[in-house]
């Protein structure tokens, strides 16, 4: 793609059995998870996996692969960063962000991009600084389950935190924020609803639990038919405006257009895959 990923694969690292099909899911990105979804006494084999995954397509095509390390400070984010510096990844996810320093020197260690997920009210307080704690600091999202138990409120108690969060990624000139899992596997009705509000609400992308709702994220990012023929037109009618000296037209289809609807049409433009999706592989990897 030109612009960012559309979906974002968790996979448990100590899965070594859903690592292979998690990468030829159809995802634009795979998330090799070392946290959440690892328990206790298999940190080190995943850890291992994801190691090794990187090491064996360090340059293939597909998806770009990430991994999420463990929280900052604790003994397994020590670890994990130990194991991952200079390793080919395109970048690490990093739980529980909440301490600019904490950031710097996750950055400092791995030498790698990050994103980092805002969990908990300390974090959400501090988004603006951390957004722009670091230059290896790309993009931020929201794990909503933990932020919502945090703060003790519902799924739509959270409307002002995501809204927050699209404000401190564009104000620190990041993309917009990837958004958080939908969690009911089955309900892709829901699933379809939801990453419509979220791309509404200034969202690209969304992280998922399993194969069967990578069709339906990526028919919601993806630019329509329709939506791109109206973004190229707006850009042929800006370049037949500057061409006579004026920085505002009506389009032939009475539109207004200046520089601000172009901008947001070439948004859209830089949106659109380059490549068809392939077919999604079955179903089989479930964070």
């Amino acid at each position: 793609m030109t612009g960012a990923s559309r979906s974002w694969l968790y996979v448990p690292g100590h899965r070594t059995d859903r690592l292979g099909k998690a990468v030829e899911s159809g995802a634009d990105a795979v998330v090799v998870d070392l946290e959440d979804a690892v328990p206790e006494e298999h940190k080190r084999t995943a850890r291992l996996a994801a190691v090794d995954l990187l090491d064996r397509r360090p340059t293939a095509a597909g998806p770009a692969i990430w991994v999420r390390v463990n929280a900052p400070g604790s003994p397994h984010w020590n670890e994990d960063l130990a194991a991952l510096q200079g390793a080919p990844a395109a970048g690490l996810r990093l739980p529980r962000s909440e301490d600019p320093e904490l950031v710097r020197e996750t950055a400092s260690r791995a030498g790698l991009p990050l994103q980092l997920l805002i969990e908990t009210a300390r974090g959400l307080c501090a988004v603006d600084a951390l957004a722009l704690a670091d230059p290896a600091v790309v993009g931020l999202g929201l794990g909503e389950a933990d932020l919502a138990a945090d703060l003790r409120v519902s799924d739509d108690g959270l409307d002002w935190a995501r809204g927050r969060l699209v404000l401190a990624c564009r104000a620190a000139g990041l993309n917009s924020p990837v958004q958080s899992v939908w969690t009911d596997v089955a309900d892709l009705d829901g699933l379809r609803a939801s990453s419509r509000r979220a791309l509404a609400c200034g969202f690209f992308g969304r992280s998922v639990v399993h194969p069967r709702q990578i069709q339906v994220v990526h028919e919601v990012f993806t630019p329509s038919a329709t939506e791109i023929a109206d973004a190229e037109q707006i850009l042929r009618a800006a370049e037949r405006a500057r061409a006579v000296g004026e920085s505002a037209v009506l389009d032939e289809r009475g539109r207004f257009i200046d520089p601000a609807v172009v901008a947001r049409a070439q948004v859209l433009l830089d949106r659109v895959p380059q490549t068809v999706d392939p077919i999604p592989s079955e179903p089989g990897v479930p964070s």
